[in-house]
């Protein structure tokens, strides 16, 4: 054999069985190596803990201080190191669907209207783990990912989903029948099989350049670049991920807070003729719902009458605004169903003669027998000129019919689809369900074609069709009202219709009937704001109708809208003297009592100017007591005064021209005040009609009121029905919530006395008002809570860390505001519950953290930091040292010091002294907090054996501090008007919560998530404010407030482990919210104390796991808070993967000695080092501290019956 080199005599020969043999001879062969291990020198102080047991962590703040990393920058250095921008907060502009953003024309505007305006266009503040993606709780493939991958794919068009050409169904399956009997008769192989194969064949493209040499190396580069190009550069990922249950660490992003669509439709009215045309005739389409017995939507009013028919009307009708003009309107559906009906109504102008006289020449009269009946309709229509010239602004009705939307749908769907998404998208494929059979839409068979389940009533995917409507009813008119319309559409559903065995109108309505298009172009919104992708304005529009839903729908508000609808329903002049037969009503929005005080804020119909100034209804010709169907839609001021009033002036008109009478004249006048004691005014109103024009200053009062010297139809009795809606994200037209804004903005403003409904609010009983109203928020009703939830939630916390002033007053409304969200969100969490991600977070909840929420700022006058913000005004508390001192302060300061505190000699020399020695008397220390150090150090969690006594600790010390707090806080109102530190909210919500009880205890746990994020995110914009998200941990948040989240920690984990055999689902959520919690507090806080948390749940649940018979479900639970906190995405880095297995405080052991294999075991010591590199020793546990939780939960599942 040949010498050995020198090099190689010096490598160890000791192979890996050998070390594993040597360690467990020298080790009893136990598999748990430092189990009985003696060993003195520098380990000596290791003492053993049980795998049962969690150990004490390290100071990771400190490690990381001592311990510098000594590896060069790359991938290595970034695995150990924390990256320094960890966390941002961005504010991200929200987006706006209009050209122009949705905000009121005034520039004065009242506090509760900037405050909206506000919430509805500030940008979202977002605060972002940038690094989050790289944890296991990120999906990436989320269903926005998926169709931002999927945009600009070309669409693949197969041979069965190619439209046919233009020959007709019979003639397409009469070829081919030819082309497969050509097939199928003829025998394979045969010669007239080849012929018929030549005949049909297309020849292949050529290939060029087939036969030319190329090198090879020169092919399979062209075949790499061709392979290249067009490829998509996350290919498999376009496959949908496979069904599965989502991980439990997973938490999904809410979805951004925007404005409500249900099923959108599209509806383009293309031509409405009649058997004789000599009049315009006006049209407007809406839809009711049969079974909720509700108008489901506004009206959409459009005009198809010729140019020549228009020209009739044109002295009384002002040039057209080109919104008016739309043909085409796009419907929003929430709730579909079987019962909904797209009424269509015809009105006319108004002219000598009943409804039925003046229908009869459409019912006699054909298209086909013009020639033969020439005089009479020249006759008729000029008659018709003559009634355009003079009564042209007045209407009359004419005719209505429905269609069964639903019966449309379910027909144009069932066809065979051969329609492309696109196709159905802009609607211009045209279903044959009425072009074959063109009959009336009431016709029989239409009647009984009814479809049952809901998934007929989808709305967004079946195939467009263009209707031809046939049969028009003539309007009765002693039968306009809604009422009347509910049983003629109920009527219509049955097979025996009595509509059926009237005599019709005959004409020909064709409309179109799609789904809405996600983005269409030239669209308006309800208040005209033109929709983004609108490049020409001269192009005829297109109109969103607004939706009124038949049921409630939970949105928040996230636009301006302001707006009110007023329907005169029903006028009873029977008992009136004098003429009064032929009666319209003006409506008008005025601002004052003048009559030149008209808004022209009243929306045009069709072929009209944009705004007017006043409306008229549709006159019923000779009936004192007419029924009205009119939809008048008002655009509100956003600041509303007492003057401003709705005003009804009832004309008779003289449908015959006589000398000496006027065309029209006025029989009456009443009014509604928009305002009633602050708040707008709505509902069903039946008033009282006066005589006589009303006189000065009527608009304050209501027509109720039996004003001295007038004179009213009927004894004042109440004979006019009107009826008004709102539909407005300012005014929240709920009581309870209306009192509780006009409360805090009249703090906001300091304008006393406040009068709401009844009641002279002072100042000296504000307070008490204030807090009644806060927890009067519970009684309010749902819908309008969501509606304004945002403002709602940001009013509450603003309250909370900006406590207000009140008749020189500090008031500290923390704890009435915390129980006023802790039942808020209960409410919404019960009743909505199909609003819930897996961990039962509420999505609007969810998104008003995520998108909305912001630190709001304390200091009065100024707005929150960041874009936008909670501004105030100087009558709140100041939160900090002020040079300053409120107006509203006129203390008596040393008389205060006399005799709130006797103990206190002399007058301090500035506030900050007199806040010192009132603290120092009153013995606010927090040494004697429950947790003195706040960090890792924190010995009561491992001395304490019993987790109730550590929780009944924890609160009883928070309670202490409350009410010390509290005490302190009442000295400091008489002396300077401000409270000892400025409260940030984090701080304000931990302590609010450590020390609340009762049902508000169990509100909070029940949606603690809520808390937590609020409570996170409150802190991560308090460091970027302060400047502190690059500060050292240890210094980021005072020691008071880890106080505050230890006995939080403690008390929570408690309820954890006391209650999971009882409130199963409400454990299981309140563990992952803990759990996500903690791993939040991980990128924000002190490391080190974070894992002296995660100790503490641990140290509760092993104390009640192991004494258990069947301890699964607990075991569980742990497992479960394990994988949360271990999906960080800096999980590899928080175990300190290359530090030394000693412990903190020794010095750093050289490198060389520890990966020296010559003298591996040389010494205990070095044996002790080896040891702990293969094994779960205590050195293991500490510094790799979340692995080794991991680990010690799979050697304690592997091995239950070891010793330890």
């Amino acid at each position: 054999m040949a010498e050995r080199r020198a090099f190689a005599q010096k490598i160890s020969r000791t192979v890996a069985a050998e070390v594993r043999k040597q360690i467990s001879g020298q080790y009893g062969g136990s598999p748990q190596l430092l189990k009985n291990l003696n060993i003195g020198g520098s380990v000596s102080h290791h003492t053993t803990v049980p795998l049962t047991e969690a150990v004490d962590p390290v100071d990771l703040e400190d490690y990381l201080i001592t311990h510098p990393i000594a590896v060069e920058s790359g991938p290595l250095r970034d695995l150990l190191e924390f990256p320094p921008d960890d966390i941002e907060v961005v504010y991200t502009p929200r987006e706006c669907r209009t050209l122009v953003s949705a905000v009121p024309e005034e520039s004065e505007m009242d506090p509760h209207v900037r405050d909206c305006v506000r919430s509805y266009t500030e940008d979202w503040a977002i605060v972002n783990r940038k690094y989050h993606k790289l944890g296991t709780g990120f999906n990436p493939n989320t269903l926005d990912k998926q169709k931002e991958r999927q945009k600009g794919l070309p669409k693949q068009i197969f041979e069965s989903d190619e439209a046919p050409d233009g020959n007709s169904y019979q003639d397409e399956q009469d070829d081919l029948k030819r082309r497969s009997m050509s097939i199928d008769d003829t025998p394979r192989g045969s010669w007239a099989c080849s012929i018929f194969d030549l005949k049909n064949s297309l020849p292949d493209a050529l290939l060029p350049n087939l036969l030319d040499r190329t090198p090879n190396e020169e092919i399979d580069h062209h075949n790499e670049d061709q392979r290249k190009s067009s490829r998509h550069k996350e290919l498999f990922a376009l496959h949908p991920a496979p069904d599965e249950e989502e991980p439990i660490e997973r938490l999904s992003v809410p979805e951004v807070p925007k404005e409500h669509f249900g099923q959108r439709l599209l509806v383009k009215c293309l031509s409405l003729k009649f058997e004789i045309e000599i009049e315009p005739i006006f049209a407007s389409l809406a839809l009711y719902d049969v079974k909720e017995k509700k108008k489901i939507s506004e009206n959409f009013y459009f005009d198809l009458n010729s140019e020549q028919m228009k020209g009739m009307l044109r002295p009384h009708v002002p040039p057209a605004a080109i919104s008016t003009l739309a043909r085409s309107a796009i419907f929003s559906i929430t709730y579909p169903s079987q019962d909904v009906f797209l009424v269509i109504k015809l009105e006319k102008v108004l002219q000598q003669g009943d409804i039925g006289e003046c229908a009869e020449p459409y019912m006699i009269f054909k298209e086909s027998d013009a020639a033969k009946n020439k005089e009479k309709l020249e006759k008729l229509k000029c008659q018709a000129e003559q009634f355009c010239q003079r009564l042209g602004k007045y209407r009359m009705p004419f005719a209505w019919t429905a269609i069964h939307l639903m019966n449309i749908v379910s027909s144009a769907g069932s066809l065979e689809r051969d329609s492309t998404e696109g196709e159905v998208g802009t609607g211009e494929r045209k279903g044959s369900w009425s072009e074959r059979r063109n009959s009336s839409i009431v016709g029989r068979r239409s009647l009984e074609r009814t479809t049952s389940g809901d998934e007929a009533c989808n709305l967004t995917s079946f195939r467009p069709a263009t209707l031809t409507v046939t049969n028009f009813f003539k309007q009765e008119g002693d039968r306009l009202s809604d009422e009347d319309l509910y049983k003629f559409l109920a009527d219509m559903r049955r097979p025996s219709s009595v509509l059926r065995r009237l005599r019709p109108i005959t004409a020909q309505l064709k409309i179109d009937i799609s789904p809405a298009p996600e983005n269409p172009h030239y669209c308006l919104t309800p208040e005209l704001l033109q929709v983004k992708l609108y490049p020409d304005s001269r192009v005829r529009p297109t109109r969103e109708i607004l939706e009124f839903p038949a049921r409630d729908v939970y949105v928040p508000n996230t636009t301006y809208r302001n707006l009110l609808y007023v329907y005169p329903q029903s006028l009873n002049f029977a008992n009136r003297q004098g003429s009064a037969r032929n009666i319209t009503v003006k409506v008008q929005f005025m601002y004052g009592e003048d009559t030149s005080n008209a808004m022209p804020v009243i929306f045009g119909k069709s072929s009209c100017p944009e705004f007017s100034k006043e409306a008229y209804t549709a006159v019923v010709y000779h009936n004192r007591s007419p029924d009205f169907h009119e939809e008048i839609k008002i655009k509100l001021p956003a600041t509303l005064t007492d003057h401003h009033h709705l005003l009804f002036t009832f004309y008779h008109v003289s449908c015959q021209q006589k000398q000496n009478t006027p065309l029209e004249t006025p029989v009456g006048y009443t009014w509604i005040p928009m305002l009633q004691n602050g708040r707008l005014k709505t509902g069903q109103f039946c008033l009282p009609v006066s005589l006589e024009k009303p006189p000065q200053a009527y608009s304050v009062l209501s027509p109720e009121v039996p004003l001295p010297g007038m004179k009213w139809v009927d004894n004042h009795k109440g004979v006019f029905n009107v009826e008004v809606v709102a539909v407005s994200s300012l005014h929240t037209q709920d009581p309870y919530l209306d009192k509780f804004f006009a409360l805090v903005h009249a703090l906001d403003e300091h304008m006393f006395p406040v009068r709401i409904g009844d009641m002279r609010i002072m100042e000296n009983n504000l307070e008490n008002e204030l807090k009644s109203s806060i927890s009067a928020l519970n009684s309010s009703q749902l819908e309008p809570v969501v509606r304004f939830l945002h403002l709602l939630l940001d009013k509450l916390i603003l309250l909370v860390v900006r406590p207000p002033v009140i008749a020189g007053q500090i008031v500290n409304l923390g704890q009435a505001s915390f129980e006023a969200m802790a039942s808020i969100i209960n409410r919404l969490h019960k009743n909505l519950d199909g609003n819930q991600d897996q961990h039962g977070r509420n999505s609007l909840l969810a998104s008003y953290i995520y998108y909305v929420f912001r630190l709001p700022n304390t200091y009065p006058n100024s707005p929150s930091p960041g874009p936008g913000g909670l501004g105030g005004s100087v009558h709140y508390a100041t939160m900090a040292r002020s040079a300053v001192r409120p107006a509203s302060l006129n203390l008596n300061r040393s008389r205060s010091l006399s005799n709130s505190n006797p103990d206190i000699s002399g007058t301090p020399t500035s506030p900050d002294d007199e806040v010192r020695s009132i603290i120092g008397s009153k013995g606010l220390d927090r040494s004697n907090s429950w947790v003195n150090t706040g960090g890792p150090k924190a010995a009561p969690w491992g001395s304490n054996p019993s987790p109730s006594a550590e929780s009944t600790q924890a609160t009883d010390r928070s309670c202490n501090r409350m009410s010390s707090h509290t005490e302190t806080s009442s000295f400091l109102q008489t002396l300077t008007g401000r409270l000892p530190t400025k409260k940030l909210f984090h701080e304000e919500l931990a302590l609010q919560w450590v020390v609340c009880s009762g049902s508000v205890r169990e509100a909070a746990l029940q949606q603690a998530w809520f808390f937590f994020e609020l409570m996170v995110k409150s802190m991560v914009h308090h460091l970027y404010f302060a400047d502190k998200l690059d500060a050292p941990r240890k210094n980021r948040f005072p020691e008071r407030f880890m106080d505050d989240v230890t006995a939080l920690v403690s008390t929570i984990a408690g309820d954890i482990v006391s209650r999971f055999q009882k409130d199963t689902e409400m454990v299981e959520r309140l563990n992952t919210s803990l759990a996500f919690f903690l791993n939040d507090l991980l990128s924000i806080m002190d490391r080190g104390f974070v894992f002296v948390l995660i100790k503490t749940c641990y140290k509760q649940v092993s104390s009640k796991l192991y004494s258990l018979t069947n301890p699964s479900n607990l075991a569980s639970l742990r497992l479960d808070f394990l994988r949360i906190i271990c999906s960080h995405e800096h999980y590899v880095t928080l175990n300190l993967p290359c530090s030394l297995l000693t412990p903190p405080a020794s010095p750093s052991p050289s490198v060389s000695s520890a990966t020296s294999q010559s003298s591996g075991f040389s010494t205990n010591v070095q044996d002790q080092k080896i040891a702990n590199m293969f094994e779960l020793s205590v050195p293991f546990r500490q510094q790799h501290y979340l692995a080794g939780l991991v680990l010690t939960e799979l050697a304690v599942i592997l091995d239950p019956d070891a010793e330890g």
